[in-house]
């Protein structure tokens, strides 16, 4: 049975909020260590003590019931399961609090002036995404690294579905679970402003069906940052590739990110790069 988007949003409040919990050790909280207990983690009669709410409306959150979450019990909420900023940011989101944000527009296109821009980054692969994830517009020097965008189809240029589908990808990637765990994090941390988007429930199925990663990592709802700063890349035909990332809004619509790839100095990775273009 397909739910609702908002359906869809209690769900994943109820599940977050259960996955977080189990995480939690009394001892973290202030309650004595018990030594038998069925499941791991804080009970819920233990949260909604410590948070000052009744145990059957906790219950009720957590069983994922259309119920309207104040921010004085998400501060609470946050202060007991111990979220740091980007899980407090996320279970904000999907209480559809005064964080979140409408679903954007979805573009597909640049301007050419922005445009221009990626052309203009010689020797630094770089690419703009939308707010799903999709990669819209590319220089040649992120063709080199990642595929010729320009053969693919639209879900083959999404980064995550990449990242968790094209076996190149697992062999590109130094560390494949550690980037592909930091990309879900950061991709859940991002999704979590677009809950209402039916397009990410319809991708999320999908995706746990194509990977056997993504179908365990997902209902962790681990969320971070999209805070990286540097990527090691194992180019098949140029070898160890490093890279400083930055990721940039986009002035005119903060839904789209523009991601740049810098040769790390003291690297050969910039002379690399040009051998490549050359060829």
């Amino acid at each position: 049975m397909t739910l609702s988007n908002e359906n869809y949003r209690y769900k994943e409040l109820a599940d977050f909020l259960k996955t977080r919990r189990s995480k939690i050790l009394p001892s973290q909280v202030g309650l004595p260590s018990m030594s038998r207990r069925r499941t791991p983690g804080l009970r819920r009669e233990e949260v909604a003590q410590l948070a000052g709410i009744g145990l059957t409306w906790y219950t009720w959150l957590e069983q994922g019931r259309p119920i309207h979450v104040s921010s004085s019990v998400l501060e609470s909420l946050s202060r007991v399961l111990l979220l740091d900023k980007h899980e407090r940011k996320h279970l904000y989101f999907l209480a559809n609090q005064s964080l979140s944000a409408d679903v954007p527009k979805h573009q597909s296109v640049v301007t050419p002036s922005l445009q221009h821009v990626l052309d203009s980054l010689v020797l630094c692969p770089s690419l703009i995404t939308d707010q799903r994830w999709n990669v819209i517009a590319w220089n040649k020097e992120s063709c080199l690294l990642f595929g010729d965008f320009e053969e693919m189809n639209a879900r083959e240029r999404n980064i995550v579905w990449a990242m968790f589908t094209d076996i190149k990808y697992k062999q590109l990637f130094s560390d494949w679970n550690l980037y592909a765990k930091r990309l879900l994090g950061s991709f859940r941390s991002s999704c979590g402003q677009y809950i209402e988007d039916s397009w990410l429930a319809q991708f999320v199925n999908d995706l746990k069906i194509q990977s056997t990663e993504f179908n365990s990592w997902w209902p962790l709802h681990d969320v971070e940052s999209s805070s990286e700063k540097y990527k090691l890349l194992n180019h098949p035909t140029a070898g160890r590739l490093e890279f400083e990332v930055n990721n940039f809004d986009v002035s005119n619509n903060m839904a789209l990110k523009l991601i740049v790839h810098v040769p790390l100095p003291g690297t050969d990775t910039a002379k690399k790069i040009k051998s490549l273009l050359d060829h």
